[in-house]
């Protein structure tokens, strides 16, 4: 059965989150840290923070959509509180 993943970094030194989708959550963290997504590069590195996992693409698209809407921001302002 295939995987796939919603996830959420955190920049190490800049209050930045990146909100995606993936099959590999190592190494499309690898691709981010690498340099390979140009409009966060200033924002490296980063660390995983969330996720959930699902077993079709098309819901790991739609969780990521939901959170980068208002909604799934004040849900995951809620889960990543320390």
């Amino acid at each position: 059965m295939e995987k796939y993943f919603a996830y959420v970094i955190r920049s190490v030194n800049h209050d930045y989150f990146y909100k995606g989708h993936c099959k590999d959550l190592e190494v499309r963290l690898r691709q981010h840290n690498s340099g390979m997504t140009k409009s966060i590069r200033p924002f490296l590195p980063f660390v995983i923070v969330y996720f959930e996992e699902f077993g079709t693409l098309s819901e790991a698209v739609k969780r990521e959509k939901y959170f980068k809407s208002s909604r799934g921001r004040e849900f995951l302002k809620k889960v990543l509180v320390t």
